[in-house]
């Protein structure tokens, strides 16, 4: 789906193996243009019908099965509308490892555990633990 260059933590969001439960997910509403220009929220969307919150346990790891590959993420936002087709999205808002945004649909993301040896192989890979400013 699209990347976006905003993510919702103000410390830019990025993220290791050992903080990524401190990312602030966002719950109980359907996002607003408001909470992304707020950086509240990854993701909102305009144009389609029934907006629901889908209720899960946020922030979650996954693993993201993009174009190029996989990829690790934590989802952090999670919601579900009826497109102009009818048809139902499920949406998540995804922060990255180096803490850019990204919206995919839940059906192309595996939920894992923390534990999970790929999303922490892949979080690994994906950053420079010198750039995160420990």
């Amino acid at each position: 789906m699209i990347q976006d260059e905003g993510a919702p933590e103000e410390d830019g969001g990025g993220y290791d193996v050992d903080d990524w439960s401190r990312l602030k997910a966002f719950t109980g509403a359907v996002a607003t243009l408001d909470d992304v220009q707020a950086k509240r929220a990854v993701f909102a969307l305009a144009e389609t019908d029934d907006p629901r919150v889908i209720p899960m346990d946020l922030p979650q790891p996954v693993i993201w099965w993009e174009t190029d590959g996989e990829q690790a993420a934590v989802a952090v936002q999670a919601e579900s509308h009826l497109g102009p087709d009818g048809e139902d999205m499920e949406v998540l808002g995804l922060i990255l490892p180096d803490g850019g945004g990204a919206v995919a649909l839940l059906e192309d993301v595996d939920l894992v555990d923390a534990t999970d040896p790929v999303w922490r192989r892949l979080v690994a890979e994906a950053i420079d633990v010198d750039d995160l400013g420990d």
